[in-house]
């Protein structure tokens, strides 16, 4: 009788262990949480309440500001659609993870017999059964399932700080594009002042009709650089658009005026291969699936050599008195031991130890490469500011003072106003690719890897064709 009864109460706390896993179920939000600290990001809270089609109010009232490069990340964060889904996948993970750690449920069975026999009582049989082995090997399910948790998580951290980025890319783009389109116009308007000036001359008899050609066919090539321009510009607005998740009335946004001063110096630590390595999440969700597949061949090989053994305990009531029972029920692991789930779980977790390794050297290696993008962006964009577009004032400064002492025609005058306006809209294109470089290696340092956009845009020859006439 005390075999039965401690039976029972051992059934008893096993029945109560389940019932109390059941009912500690985490909200995916703690999730969401953690990938913003992680990612020392402010997460939209609404993303943990409802899926809203709309722009969020907030978001539509930064819009109402000139637009900035970190304002374009944050409403990107806080309205981009396909991060807001990544967040809400987590759900997924956290509900995977929390089956996994979920105890089997007993089995119930109750039996009524009546005999023929009219002075024989009503026959009442009940019987529960439960699998140990199941719950034994719980926690490494709830192991393997948690790493894919993690896993999950910190994929959702690189698609926080990638959005991000997209974001800041395509800010700068659209502020370069702007202001590509405002110096290609004022080229344009210095070429039209030279046909013009050519057609006046020609009229008096004073130039070649070679020479008028020539203005007006660079005029007219000019004329259709600026329509790329004004394309470049529509598809960089709409790029922006679609980074920051923007549609209908909170289109109508304005890029800020102001242009950020390039940096004395980088700032880089000075391990930018240590420093990346160590924020990755990319590794770090390479880290956690090699755990969970880890765990996944261990549990395969534990119910490999495992008995699957199920206790059981029951009841028999004969209409005097009961009479109670237990048992144990198990099969023997002899034919199959799960040698297959076991090899392909191994061969799973080799295969991740390559490409974590080949990731960790692809890291290394995009860590030297932005750190040399970057220096040379920036010496390129200090050039222009610094050397290039300077000297090329001074050269239209001097032709003006040559033209006012009647030393060089007003063709010469307008081809180094134009020469000093293509120097301006390279300098804008150096700034954004400076920019967009800065970006990308803030985007490292954090712990995503992107892949550098560099918008090829229509350009003007810094070289116009001019030919000169008094």
């Amino acid at each position: 009788m005390r075999t039965e009864r401690s039976a029972t109460r051992e059934l008893a706390v096993v029945v109560a262990a389940a019932l109390l896993a059941s009912g500690c179920v985490s909200s995916f939000a703690s999730d969401v949480r953690r990938v913003g600290s992680s990612t020392a990001t402010e997460l939209p809270r609404e993303v943990l309440e409802s899926v809203d089609p709309a722009t969020d109010e907030a978001v539509s009232r930064a819009l109402r500001e000139p637009l900035t490069a970190d304002a374009a990340a944050r409403i990107a964060i806080a309205n981009h659609r396909g991060l807001r889904a990544t967040l809400r996948e987590l759900g997924i993970e956290r509900g995977l993870a929390t089956q996994a750690g979920l105890l089997p449920n007993p089995r119930f069975e109750l039996d009524f017999r009546q005999s023929q026999d009219p002075t024989q009582p009503l026959q009442i049989d009940l019987y529960a059964e439960y699998d140990l082995t199941h719950a034994l090997l719980t926690p490494l399910r709830a192991a393997a399932a948690g790493h894919d948790l993690e896993a999950a998580r910190q994929r959702a951290a690189g698609q926080v700080l990638a959005t991000a980025y997209e974001a800041r890319v395509a800010f700068h783009s659209a502020r370069a594009a702007e202001r590509r389109l405002v110096f290609a116009q004022r080229a344009l308007e210095a070429l039209a002042a030279s046909r013009d000036a050519a057609q006046a001359l020609f009229d008096a008899g004073n130039i070649a009709e070679l020479d008028l050609a020539t203005r007006i066919v660079a005029y007219e090539e000019a004329r259709a650089e600026t329509a790329m321009f004004e394309l470049e510009r529509a598809d960089a607005r709409e790029r922006l658009h679609r980074a920051l998740g923007l549609h209908g009335r909170d289109t109508t946004w304005a890029i800020s005026e102001a242009v950020e001063p390039l940096p004395e110096d980088e700032a880089l630590p000075e391990s930018v291969e240590r420093a990346t390595l160590e924020a990755s999440f990319e590794l770090a969700e390479l880290r956690s699936r090699l755990e969970a597949s880890a765990q996944r061949a261990g549990l395969a090989r534990a119910e490999g050599w495992l008995p699957d053994v199920t206790v059981d305990v029951h009841a028999e009531q004969d209409g005097n008195a009961w009479e109670a029972g237990a048992g144990a029920s198990f099969t023997l692991p002899i034919f199959d031991r799960r040698e297959g789930e076991t090899a392909a779980h191994e061969a799973r977790f080799d295969g991740l130890m390559e490409r974590y390794v080949g990731l960790a050297v692809d890291l290394r290696s995009a860590a030297r490469a932005g750190r040399n993008r970057l220096a040379s962006m920036r010496l390129r964009a200090r050039q222009y500011d610094g050397v290039i577009v300077p000297a090329r004032r001074r050269v239209y400064e001097q032709t003006m003072l040559q033209y006012d002492a009647m030393q060089v025609g007003v063709f010469d005058v307008i081809a180094a106003l134009r020469r000093l306006l293509a120097a301006e809209l390279d300098a804008v294109t150096a700034h954004r690719d400076y920019w967009i470089a800065r970006a990308a290696m803030d985007a490292l340092l954090r712990g995503q890897r992107v892949g550098l956009a560099s918008p090829a845009g229509a350009g003007m020859s810094s070289e116009a064709d001019t030919g000169g006439g008094h």
